[in-house]
């Protein structure tokens, strides 16, 4: 059984920073994309940073490109999301999800997603 846990959300003042894991089990991830969504209140589920698992090709909206940066750590079968200089509305659930997609930013193609860490930034 697939399993992606994201833990590391909270609450955090504008300008700070905050690092958000997703841990992956139930398969071998080794030809898939990694990707990081969010949705705010009232909000459509948006794309934020996606990372290919095996060579490590990295993806991101043009709202975070700068401030935040995803890494995965193949021996510990985890994704990473270091998000610096938040802003208040960097504030959403953020989503962590697996999938062989053809265009890495369609929340749709990806199969698998975890529970959601929320996110609040503070103004």
């Amino acid at each position: 059984q697939v399993q992606l846990v994201e833990s590391g959300g909270g609450l955090v003042q504008a300008g700070g920073s905050l690092s958000l894991s997703c841990a992956a089990s139930g398969r071998t991830f080794s030809n898939y994309v990694m990707g990081w969504f969010r949705q705010a209140p009232g909000k459509e589920r948006e794309f934020v940073a996606a990372i290919s698992w095996s060579v490590g090709m990295t993806y991101y909206a043009d709202s975070v490109k700068g401030r935040f940066t995803i890494s995965r750590d193949n021996a510990k079968n985890t994704v990473y999301l270091q998000m610096n200089s938040l802003k208040p509305e960097d504030t959403a659930v953020y989503y962590c999800a697996a999938g062989l997609p053809d265009i890495y930013y369609k929340d749709r193609q990806y199969a698998y997603w975890g529970q959601g860490t929320q996110v609040t930034v503070s103004s």
